[in-house]
C-alpha cells in the first residue's frame, strides 16, 4: 500500500507543465492501491490488483491463461 502522502502528492497539479504534453515529473498511479511501480496504462492499475480482479472475474473480457 502506498503512502497516503505520496498519493494526495501525485493527486495535485503540477507546477511546471510541458505545454500539451506529458509532463516528465508526473507518473501513474494504481486507483485503487496507489502503487506507482508495475503498472498497466491499458487497465489503470498495478499488476497485483490487476491479477485480483482478474481472477475474481471482475474485469470483463480476461481469462487466467492455461494449456
Amino acid at each position: 500500500m502506498a503512502k497516503k502522502s505520496m498519493i494526495i502528492k501525485s493527486a495535485r497539479k503540477q507546477k511546471y507543465s510541458a505545454e500539451g504534453k506529458k509532463s516528465t515529473r508526473e507518473y501513474n498511479r494504481c486507483q485503487i492501491c496507489g502503487r506507482p511501480r508495475g503498472y498497466l496504462r491499458k487497465f489503470k492499475m498495478c499488476r497485483i490488483c490487476f491479477r485480483k480482479l482478474a481472477s475474481e472475474g471482475l474485469l470483463p473480457g480476461i481469462t487466467k491463461s492455461s494449456w
